[in-house]
């Protein structure tokens, strides 16, 4: 790698070290002390733990499941300077930032599994940047995965060149006004599913880049069967 300033260029090389962080995650327990279901979710970028597990908890029947929304581990302050947000990744050091990533989020529901009555049944839901989190938790997280809900975000590019994926029951949405998750994008990754022969549920609303109550209740409606 080459750095350059006013003296002319240096030549550098680049190292990563493997560093000790504590993450944040949520917890919102069912209205029932029985074992419940547990539907995890990841925030989209400068976003954070608490607006996702809010919007969670308006998706009908969601009192029924243990909610658990995992906080990126790249925090910084929002434009505003009055929250702190996070983020989940990078293209700087991707792969690395990857597999820290997912041993973050198997500790997460690891924990939560161990502390928590609940049954095996496990539900991934993302929402813009942490669709591509919900996607690889899914395909390569450690634990049993049975529904993925990915709203406005698109498949990571890695997952589709491994064929050893055994994919859940897959809802996609979008908003029709959504200038990010495009229609063009979201036809990509049905292309690519169906070419598995693996067929995801869809939800097209009128929206934006957004939460909206048409796709939470088809978000609902998807959870009731699994469930």
């Amino acid at each position: 790698m080459t750095i350059t300033n006013n003296n002319g260029a240096l030549s550098v090389s680049i190292h990563t070290v493997k560093a000790t962080t504590h993450g944040r995650y949520l917890v919102c327990r069912p209205a029932t002390s029985v074992a419940a279901p547990v539907l995890v979710g990841f925030h989209g970028y400068g976003e954070h733990a608490d607006r996702l597990l809010s919007e969670m908890s308006l998706i009908p029947g969601a009192e029924n499941w243990l909610l658990l929304s995992i906080q990126g581990l790249h925090r910084f302050y929002s434009k505003s300077g009055n929250h702190v947000v996070s983020s989940w990744m990078t293209r700087q050091d991707r792969a690395s930032a990857i597999t820290d990533n997912l041993a973050y989020v198997n500790d997460v529901v690891r924990s939560v599994k161990d502390a928590h009555n609940t049954t095996d049944t496990l539900v991934y839901c993302g929402f813009s940047q942490g669709v591509a989190m919900a996607y690889r938790a899914a395909a390569r997280g450690n634990h049993a995965c049975h529904g993925l809900v990915a709203l406005a975000g698109d498949i990571p590019p890695e997952l589709k060149d491994d064929t050893g994926i055994k994919w859940p029951s897959i809802l996609i949405g979008r908003g029709n006004t959504d200038e990010w998750y495009t229609q063009d994008k979201m036809y990509t990754d049905l292309e690519f599913f169906h070419s598995i022969n693996v067929k995801p549920e869809t939800c097209c609303f009128n929206a934006g880049h957004e939460w909206a109550e048409d796709f939470r209740e088809s978000v609902g409606q998807f959870l009731c069967r699994i469930r």
